[in-house]
């Protein structure tokens, strides 16, 4: 699914009424009846109603579903799209979409500025994507699902993703600072620093090893676990540090490579100092209770992601054979450390959506965006798309990706 914001600008008042309309109605519809849309839309049957439906249509941000027993229209990803940047809009949390910056699984990352210039990260949910890959392993799963439920799925996924975010930022973790969340999409900062799976040398890679592991016994003292704790979904910041002598600048893949076209021999502890490596976490959709029944798992298989990915890239070992889930169990709640699945829970990510949205990972094989996997593959998406369509099901995020140029987004109904 493309996000293209073209359209957006010549949307009337009319015409957010009547998608608005079409999302409402969908809760208890998967097509919704164009009776139905006007009456939740409060327009008069007539031109009116048909001349907004033919203009949405156009944009693709509703559609009709094909051999419906009765006329009528269901919300699309580019609707909910549409309806989440209205919102961000009028709440004054964005101005413009720039370029995309980033695809997971089932995510896309774009550039976004604020009214006042400054720039965000718009994060995208799109569950359903993964399962369309590997639908013929997941026929029984997907055969009770429609494009509403899937985007369903997706609004779980960013809520839990945000409240986590906003409870780790306030207790002191460092993740980006969550900036707003509407259906499926969350805005946050954006973060000036290199993905770990882009560096290929550090200057001390056990420091670095043992920051990663404090994090790990970290978040499970306040009773989390991240569930895909890898070189993915670790940013790499560099920070000034007036104490520091030596150089902690990583070297990228792209800035070796440039290196050894300039034969450099420079070592990279003589380019600058004082400056600091702080690795930020990311990606919480998968992120469970140390409660959780899998949770020894979860937690020993972020442990050793990070061991084995040291281990590969900068040919490091740790002496120390863990943490291990028993002893970083034993810190939860002591000296009145948080709970902060408890009070995740407690804010409304409840226990059901909690198990809702797990039971649709687990179906499709989805730990969060990162992994080898995290690209798109837009015609093996097509393809799977086409294999549903023999047995009269459609794919609701079938479709290219494409950068838009930037547009700004307009503030009126």
């Amino acid at each position: 699914m493309k996000l293209d914001t073209k359209a957006l600008r010549y949307l009337t008042a009319e015409d957010w009424r009547v998608l608005t309309a079409v999302e409402m109605g969908s809760k208890n519809h998967e097509v919704v009846p164009t009776p139905l849309i006007a009456q939740i839309a409060g327009l008069r049957g007539g031109s009116g109603i048909h001349k907004s439906i033919s203009s949405l249509a156009k944009a693709n941000l509703i559609a009709r579903l094909k051999n419906a027993k009765y006329d009528g229209y269901r919300l699309t990803y580019g609707g909910l799209d549409y309806l989440a940047l209205h919102t961000h809009t009028k709440k004054s949390t964005l101005y413009s979409v720039g370029n995309q910056i980033g695809v997971g699984k089932e995510s896309d990352i774009f550039a976004v500025a604020s009214p006042k210039g400054v720039q965000h990260v718009l994060k995208i949910h799109r569950l359903g994507r993964i399962s369309f890959r590997t639908v013929k392993a997941n026929r029984d799963y997907l055969r009770h699902r429609n494009s509403a439920s899937w985007m369903y799925m997706s609004r779980l996924a960013a809520l839990k993703e945000y409240t986590f975010m906003k409870a780790l930022r306030e207790n002191g973790f460092v993740v980006p600072e969550p900036i707003a969340h509407n259906r499926h999409t969350i805005v946050m900062e954006l973060v000036d620093a290199f993905p770990l799976r882009q560096i290929v040398e550090v200057p001390d890679p056990a420091g670095l090893y043992a920051e990663l592991m404090e994090m790990i016994v970290k978040l499970a003292s306040v009773g989390l676990i991240h569930g895909d704790f890898n070189e993915f979904n670790i940013l790499i910041k560099e920070e000034p540090d007036a104490g520091l002598e030596t150089n902690d600048t990583p070297k990228t893949s792209e800035a070796l490579e440039n290196e050894l076209r300039t034969d450099s021999k420079t070592d990279i502890l003589d380019r600058s100092s004082g400056r600091l490596l702080t690795p930020v976490l990311i990606d919480f959709p998968q992120m469970v209770s140390i409660s959780h029944t899998n949770a020894e798992m979860y937690f020993t298989r972020d442990v050793d992601c990070i061991k084995r990915f040291f281990s590969r890239r900068f040919g490091f070992t740790s002496d120390n054979p863990g943490p291990f889930f028993s002893d970083a169990k034993k810190l939860v709640g002591r000296k009145g450390v948080r709970r902060l699945d408890v009070e995740v829970e407690a804010s409304g990510f409840s226990k059901k959506m909690a198990k809702e949205l797990e039971s649709y990972m687990q179906a499709v094989g989805v730990d969060g965006d990162g992994g080898e996997g995290a690209t798109r593959d837009d015609e093996s998406s097509m393809e799977d798309s086409e294999d549903l369509d023999e047995e009269g099901e459609e794919d609701p995020v079938a479709g290219e990706l494409q950068e838009p140029e930037a547009a700004n987004l307009p503030n009126n109904t």
